[in-house]
């Protein structure tokens, strides 16, 4: 990844973090996701007073991306902090590394996670999913002979 992208991709993730819905745990995340052609797609985590309804910042860019017909992609930025205060790596949730996995290629889809444009570290999706399984992963069914 290109210092100057993955700097961009981390000022826009930041900006993200003014579009979070946290009334509940005050802890903002903002994502932006990379296509392979270049075009970024947003995301914000979006809480819900049930809980489970939540949807996490990375999922709401992939969910933009793939409900525009994107399906191939190469990085996702993530940062995230409580009340947008970025101190800390976030690293995506097991829900979201699974969403990654139907998409992207484990071996190269590039996960940034950053608390600023000079400090951020990269992964990629098989170091932060190791033995994970997506469509590549399942084998197709059979259909049975009839007889």
């Amino acid at each position: 990844m290109e210092r100057q992208l993955a700097e961009e991709m981390i000022e826009r993730a930041i900006e993200q973090l003014g579009y979070a819905y946290v009334p509940y745990s005050g802890f903002r995340v903002g994502a932006v996701l990379l296509t392979e052609e270049g075009k970024m797609y947003t995301g914000c985590n979006i809480e819900n007073a049930a809980y489970t309804p939540t949807n996490c910042a990375e999922r709401t860019a992939f969910f933009k991306a793939v409900s525009e017909g994107e399906r191939r992609f190469r990085a996702i930025c993530i940062v995230g902090g409580k009340d947008g205060v970025l101190t800390e790596y976030t690293p995506p949730c097991g829900v979201c590394r699974q969403v990654m996995m139907e998409f992207c290629n484990p071996d190269t889809f590039q996960i940034i996670l950053a608390t600023d444009t000079k400090h951020y570290k990269i992964y990629t999706l098989k170091e932060m999913l190791p033995m994970g399984f997506g469509p590549g992963n399942l084998e197709p069914a059979v259909p049975e002979k009839r007889k």
